[in-house]
């Protein structure tokens, strides 16, 4: 049986892994804060400011000035909501998923032999056969 510690730290290994696993790129020359500020905005399209600030812990400052930098590098689009002009709303940049789509062909065999820290082909084979049965069942497609 996994207990919530044992999945908490498990996510952060597996955080550490794919991150290793990404083609070095803008995402890892992204402060962390950033980095999770595009996360969030890529798992909840067309989110506010104040629903980021909820979601994340940041502050609305560091939030906003995250988004800017975001929206600078053209990783994110802001515009106005429609019905409260006062609010921003943030949304992946179109070209994003393209993008993601490419980096996401790269295979992880490497960056989780690395974290696993064996060659051995079995043991190999079965965590990349756990990952691709976690992915299957919570990956992008189901949040």
């Amino acid at each position: 049986m996994v207990h919530g510690l044992e999945l908490f730290l498990l996510g952060r290994a597996l955080t550490k892994i794919g991150e290793q696993a990404l083609p070095r790129a803008l995402y890892h020359r992204l402060p962390p804060g950033v980095r999770a500020i595009a996360v969030d905005v890529a798992e909840h399209p067309d989110s506010s400011v104040t629903e980021i600030v909820q979601r994340t812990g940041y502050r609305q400052s560091q939030v906003s000035a995250g988004l800017e930098r975001l929206r600078e590098l053209g990783v994110v689009v802001t515009a106005p909501d429609p019905v409260d002009r006062r609010r921003t709303l943030a949304r992946p940049h179109p070209d994003t998923e393209q993008r993601v789509a490419e980096h996401l062909a790269e295979p992880v065999d490497a960056a989780v032999r690395a974290a696993i820290g064996t060659e051995d082909p079995r043991v190999i084979e079965e965590v990349l056969g756990a990952l691709e049965t976690l992915s299957r069942h919570l990956g992008r497609a189901h949040r």
